[in-house]
């Protein structure tokens, strides 16, 4: 257990999302620096691992955003972490259906982790794509923004409030190697923080993702200043309980948080209508928050598996309903996962939102 160590400074003692980004994010020993995290083979799957059908769908939606937009002769597309590049490749397989867009485009992936970084070159070798690490880099044409499981991997900070007083938990690690939670009591600018969100009122247990939150300021600003949007798809809730929902997962199972750290993913569930509320604040118009369910319906899936199952055989059909189940059940991704989109634009885009 004295591996553990390395996750923490001399102190012992740090907040719960900085453990988290060590965990995840530290450059030799975490997660998405080492690890083969992505499909049947890894630790958990995403949706266009389960299915090409999701990214296709995904594709047309921003096809249709375009068009929606009068068909700009520039026109900047970012995927919030691509992940195996999987999402990538297959929205660049269809975007080369349409000539005069795919013509107009240019494609940026924004990667924090080195190794995935690699992973998505590799794939994507020759590809009409760039990686940004600043989107002051792009300087004209509107922009829309895409994140499939982006927030949700972004560190959290959790408060209890005991007494009117709010508490920020902390990480700590003892002289047998053991880690154990902590609080203290938490500093005024994050209250503040908290209250500008409405997030005390009749809880007990605050999740609040600020540095998810410092990462879409960023975006926000992009997109304010190209005109554009963001559409972001994650797994969530919309009414806030005073309910933790750090989780860990390894090989497709559920994972003691502090358990094989360093080798297990770690997510939270996200907020939407804290989303909801930030874009607002930042005077972004939004649409009605969707289920993924109700987006992919909207989209075409149907059809579109529809007219693919014509030319299968049994076996190939079977997998197709199986992964259509996966995304679109209700018990399973369908409700699970939202789908928000904040953009700013002369006329409203509801394209799959109504």
């Amino acid at each position: 257990m004295k591996s553990i160590n390395k996750f923490f400074p001399k102190s012992k003692i740090i907040p719960m999302d900085r453990f988290v980004a060590n965990a995840l994010y530290d450059k030799k020993f975490g997660y998405y620096s080492k690890k083969t995290s992505f499909g049947k083979n890894g630790d958990f799957v995403t949706a266009p691992e389960i299915s090409s059908l999701f990214s296709e769908i995904l594709a047309l939606w921003v096809v249709s955003f375009w068009e929606h937009l009068n068909k700009p002769k520039i026109f900047n597309i970012v995927e919030l972490g691509p992940g195996s590049g999987r999402m990538s490749s297959t929205l660049i397989n269809v975007f080369k259906k349409f000539p005069d867009f795919f013509n107009s485009i240019n494609m940026f992936l924004y990667e924090k982790s080195k190794r995935l970084k690699k992973v998505q070159e590799k794939k994507l070798l020759g590809e009409k794509i760039k990686w940004i690490k600043n989107f002051k880099n792009i300087k004209s044409g509107p922009v829309v923004f895409l994140g499939n499981e982006f927030f949700d991997a972004i560190p959290i900070k959790q408060y209890k409030k005991v007494n009117n007083i709010l508490y920020e938990q902390y990480v700590g690690l003892e002289n047998n190697f053991k880690i154990k939670y902590f609080f203290k009591k938490a500093k005024l600018k994050s209250k503040k923080n908290l209250e500008k969100f409405n997030l005390l009122k009749n809880q007990s247990f605050i999740e609040f993702p600020e540095q998810g939150l410092k990462e879409l300021d960023l975006v926000v600003r992009a997109v304010k200043r190209l005109n554009g949007g963001l559409l972001l798809i994650d797994y969530g809730f919309l009414k806030q309980e005073s309910t933790n929902t750090l989780q860990s997962v390894k090989n497709h199972k559920k994972n003691m948080l502090f358990s094989n750290v360093g080798d297990a993913d770690i997510t939270s569930l996200v907020n939407f209508n804290l989303l909801k509320t930030y874009f607002k604040q930042k005077n972004l118009q939004i649409n009605n928050i969707v289920t993924q369910e109700f987006f992919l319906k909207k989209m075409g899936i149907l059809n579109r598996a529809k007219i693919l199952s014509k030319k299968m055989n049994f076996k190939e059909k079977a997998e197709l309903y199986y992964s259509l189940q996966r995304l679109l059940n209700p018990m399973q991704m369908g409700s699970l996962f939202k789908v928000i989109f904040a953009f700013k634009l002369k006329k409203k885009n509801s394209i799959g939102f109504i």
